[in-house]
């Protein structure tokens, strides 16, 4: 179908805007400059190496993590942008090491924005699937500089959550809590178009992506339930399922999103005393939220991820999220045994 057939991102927005009484379009606006930063990822991760940006950075994040040069470029491109808006109140980032609180003349808004600018950043130089991920959550009234405690609020209060990938193609998907919808982005017109509305994951899979390398670490739980993937049709699960490992969870997921499959980065003996992998604000609550939204769960193994109290901005959780019987499964092995 034509771009100009189609519906926009702008037009959806609108659309939904108009069935809340009361709404003011602030939400509008600050996808409007979501949108906007994602765009210009989207170009620069598209350049690489035409304008000298791949590579390290030489520096690390409060993680430890070494960053890349896309890595420092896309934290301040979503930063700068979300900010001049005037739709946040102050926003949070893996690559940041505290809450970044406005300028005192800038123009406070009634959201917060928590977000991983660059995920799967480490395969950036040899050409793999890359994406931004955002969460939005509501500011405290009457508060200008919110603080690292007024950030802590469980995946359940989320106002929204999405994702950009970027592939052979850019494509938006977002949640604002009544389903899921992908949007791609049309370079000839410069909009994002949907083209893939009311996202549903099959509930059964014949498909897992976890890092099998990490298998002798893992809990007896997850050992039980690879295992007996592993063993195929001739095994208790009486079919034979394939492995995938991107190594970038916005790839993962959105290969789930479109065909089903459980992605696991479980918690195991090498990273228990950091509690997990994943970001809880940044990666795993918005990426929990789309999966509910679009028909799957989302756990750390024993509970449900959204349903965490976060502790601190960079809390880190483990993940297993996908299709809804099979992370039923392993929900079960953790809690019945």
């Amino acid at each position: 179908m034509s771009s100009s057939l189609g519906t926009s991102l702008t037009h959806y927005l609108i659309e939904e805007q108009q069935k809340h009484a009361g709404a003011t379009g602030e939400f509008t606006l600050l996808m409007n400059d979501i949108v906007s930063a994602c765009k210009v990822i989207s170009s620069y991760v598209n350049k690489g190496n035409l304008i000298g940006i791949l590579g390290s950075a030489e520096t690390e994040n409060v993680q430890g993590e070494t960053q890349k040069k896309l890595d420092v470029i896309s934290n301040d491109v979503f930063t700068h942008t979300l900010m001049r808006g005037g739709q946040v109140a102050a926003l949070a980032s893996e690559e940041m090491d505290e809450v970044h609180n406005l300028p005192d003349h800038f123009v406070r808004g009634k959201y917060m924005v928590v977000y991983d600018p660059l995920d799967g950043s480490s395969n950036i130089d040899v050409n793999v699937t890359v994406g931004t991920i955002f969460s939005v959550l509501r500011a405290p009234e009457g508060v200008k500089d919110p603080s690292e405690a007024d950030f802590l609020q469980p995946g359940t209060a989320q106002v929204a959550a999405g994702y950009c990938i970027y592939g052979p193609s850019t494509i938006m998907v977002l949640t604002t809590g009544q389903g899921v919808n992908g949007f791609t982005l049309d370079k000839d017109v410069g909009e994002f178009m949907l083209t893939h509305p009311n996202i549903t994951i099959p509930e059964d899979t014949k498909e897992f992506a976890i890092n099998m390398s990490n298998q002798r670490f893992w809990d007896a739980p997850v050992q039980r339930y690879i295992d007996e993937c592993l063993k195929g049709k001739e095994g208790p699960r009486a079919r034979d399922f394939n492995m995938r490992w991107v190594a970038s969870m916005v790839a993962e997921v959105h290969r789930i999103l479109t065909r089903g499959g459980i992605f696991m980065y479980p918690i195991d003996s090498k990273i228990r005393d950091k509690g997990g992998k994943l970001r809880l604000m940044y990666e795993a609550n918005p990426m929990a939220m789309i999966v509910e939204q679009a028909g799957g769960l989302a756990i750390t193994g024993p509970e449900r991820i959204m349903s965490i109290k976060p502790s601190k901005l960079h809390q880190r959780v483990p993940v297993i999220l996908g299709s809804k019987n099979e992370v039923q499964i392993v929900w079960d092995y953790h809690t019945k045994g």
